[in-house]
């Protein structure tokens, strides 16, 4: 704990006038105190978070936070500014700024501290201490908690004070109780915030309030009689509620986690009107009604996303589960090919056929660890959109289905569509009424056990072998596009890469290149190729242009730009996130142009690729990789040479708002790693 904050990780006269540079201003306080070993790395992750909801926070707080790999230790870094910095809270700019940084697998005990902080910060009499201390070495013990609090802590988990439940039942009346959820896309701040702000409006308003943080470090579940004579139910969340049929039959307030934060006692009095009027919520499994918006919007009862929001949903958490699998095994593939030619494919079993000093040996060991894992493909992508649809009791039915689809021949086609049955079958029977006595029994044993029956059932005797037949048509066509037809396809491709940069449109077009690696031809070979080029397009043309044209951008920009050669050149496309959220209608339609133009000279050279990702240190195993490289190289001049266009334009008649637009645009989309 003592290591936590420590003297030279506080800036009392914060100078940054930006978010981003107010991040990177104490990001590198702690490169220099040995806490953050790669600053870009760090920032760009610290970006990415940002990227999915801003961080302000209503009464003067920034918190930018985020668990990152270039992280060695827990640490926090405070900043005060006398100017205030827009982190798009709604009352206006923060003066206290706080940036969060805990490893990738930060352990509970310091997530458990990260909580404690977050929780304090709802405290008035401690953000203005930290308004008025001198002193950074003091400033570092009161964040740390070394000084004493004249008032009695909160409790935990945001329950109500003992005392005050016992004089209302003392007196006779029984409190209106509520129970709550909270949780984040990191777990770290916005969850315990929002469970220390719903407890403190619960006991001004003489509610009992009781929450459940469901934070990085996992969660403890709520008493099921605590939940049982709760009066209403609050969820604010930005990650779906787990195990969320325990909180059936209550009416319901479903909210983004901010909301829990800015207008607690607006959400404890809509929950009690709601239990006035009897309005009992439709929970199910796992609804996937997420609100795309700012996270703040009520999302509660029967107002669901539109049913194609949720089935990209649904698609997208397969996707996301089985990309691992892809990323191991395609590599492991391809490392084996670079060994020993592609003969090694044929290779006999290493576990019967193995020599030490053979390199041919080790070429074939990697290349069966990589089937191995290219084996789990469909299953993990048909369990994984079945779990998004109807949680873990759609997971055995998932598998088996993606198994079976495997089995007829059906490929990834019949794992998109074993998944789909899969959590369908089993929604439908999560809404048959049974008897107490089976419920405890009913996730474990009755739903996997039916349902793993119905879809096997469907797949090997209804839709098994059409999904087979489609799939040979599919790959029969990729076998034989040349000519104008490819350089279309590869067109497309490039268009949906460089649309939203890792959203929706961008993971589709990768599925499907993926999707072929499973059984490579040279036509989804083709395939892949094209999508890894475009996806390098955006991230490497906006380095490129920052670097041609540094006075078009802004200093945060070209700093981004910096870290934006070293992205691109990995296939991570999200690097030009920050610049299509600063200025979306110029970026975006440049960077799909040069996208466009890469995908359409990848395929129109035969180029391929056997490894799911890599970027440019993959060129060895890439089929005719100079020419591969100039499609790249082409694209990234296109999509620059718009970029500068168009800025330049927009530089000849100025515009006030030029360069403030990142400010407003955190919620523009979430970024996945291709």
């Amino acid at each position: 704990m003592s290591e936590l904050i420590t003297a030279e990780l506080v800036d009392l006269d914060l100078s940054a006038a930006t978010k981003d540079a107010a991040a990177r201003s104490l990001a590198e306080r702690m490169v220099a105190a040995h806490r953050v070993t790669d600053l870009d790395g760090f920032l760009a992750d610290v970006s990415a978070r940002e990227a999915q909801m801003p961080t302000g926070l209503d009464g003067g707080i920034g918190i930018p936070h985020c668990r990152s790999e270039h992280v060695n230790a827990p640490t926090l870094a405070f900043g005060r500014s006398a100017a205030g910095i827009d982190f798009g809270a709604a009352d206006g700019p923060a003066d206290l700024v706080f940036l969060i940084a805990a490893p990738a697998g930060a352990d509970d005990d310091h997530l458990t501290i990260l909580s404690g902080l977050a929780r304090r910060l709802m405290d008035p009499e401690f953000t203005a201490a930290l308004r008025v201390g001198r002193d950074p070495a003091a400033v570092a013990a009161l964040i740390r908690g070394e000084e004493p609090a004249e008032e009695p802590a909160a409790e935990e988990e945001g329950t109500a004070p003992e005392a005050e439940t016992e004089t209302a039942e003392a007196a006779g009346s029984v409190p209106f109780r509520i129970v709550a959820v909270t949780s984040c896309p990191t777990g770290i701040a916005h969850t315990y915030m929002a469970a220390e702000s719903l407890a403190a409006a619960g006991r001004a308003e003489g509610v009992e309030v009781t929450v459940e943080t469901q934070g990085s470090g996992g969660f403890k579940k709520l008493d099921p009689a605590v939940i049982a004579a709760a009066d209403a139910v609050i969820w604010a969340h930005d990650v779906e509620v787990r195990e969320r049929t325990r909180f059936r039959g209550k009416p319901l307030v479903d909210v983004g986690v901010k909301a829990g934060i800015n207008r607690p006692a607006e959400l404890i009095a809509e929950a009690r009107r709601r239990a006035e009027r009897g309005e009992i919520a439709a929970v199910s499994e796992a609804d996937g009604g997420k609100d795309s918006g700012n996270g703040d919007a009520d999302r509660s009862g029967a107002d669901h996303a539109h049913f194609g929001v949720r089935l990209r949903t649904y698609l997208m958490s397969g996707v996301s589960y089985m990309v691992p699998f892809v990323a191991a095994g395609g590599l492991l593939i391809a490392l084996s090919f670079a060994i020993g030619g592609y003969e090694t494919a044929s290779a006999k079993s290493v576990a019967d056929h193995f020599v030490w000093g053979e390199a041919d040996s080790w070429a074939a060991l990697l290349n069966q660890i990589g089937s191995a894992a290219f084996a789990f493909l469909v299953p993990v992508l048909a369990g994984y959109i079945a779990y998004g649809m109807a949680d873990r009791p759609a997971l055995v039915p998932g598998f088996v289905g993606g198994s079976i689809a495997l089995t007829v021949n059906a490929g990834f086609l019949g794992g998109l569509v074993a998944g789909l049955l899969a959590g369908a079958v089993v929604m439908a029977i999560q809404r048959v009424p049974v008897h107490a006595t089976l419920r405890g029994i009913m996730p474990v044993l009755v739903i996997p056990l039916i349902a793993s029956a119905v879809v096997g059932f469907l797949m090997f005797i209804v839709v098994g072998k059409p999904i087979a037949s489609l799939q040979n048509a599919l790959t029969d066509w990729l076998n034989g596009l040349s000519g104008s037809n490819a350089v279309i396809l590869g067109v497309v491709l490039g268009l949906m890469m460089c649309f939203d940069m890792g959203g929706p449109l961008n993971k589709v077009a990768y599925a499907f290149a993926v999707g072929g690696l499973a059984d490579p031809t040279d036509g989804s070979l083709k395939v892949m190729a094209a999508v890894m080029a475009a996806g390098m397009v955006p991230p490497l043309a906006m380095a490129l242009a920052t670097t041609v044209r540094k006075k078009l951008f802004t200093k945060t920009e070209r700093e981004n730009g910096r870290a934006a050669w070293v992205l691109g050149a990995s296939f991570i496309t999200e690097g030009a996130i920050p610049f299509a959220a600063a200025d979306p209608l110029r970026v975006i339609p440049s960077v799909m142009a040069g996208g466009a133009v890469t995908g359409a000279l990848s395929m129109a050279f035969g180029a391929t690729l056997r490894a799911p990702h890599g970027g440019v240190f993959v060129v060895p195993l890439i089929g005719e990789p100079f020419l591969y490289l100039l499609a790249i190289a082409a694209g990234t001049l296109v999509a620059t040479a718009l970029v500068v266009l168009l800025k330049g334009a927009r530089r000849a008649a100025p515009d006030p708002a030029g360069a403030a637009g990142a400010s407003g645009s955190g919620d523009s989309r979430v970024p996945v790693v291709a």
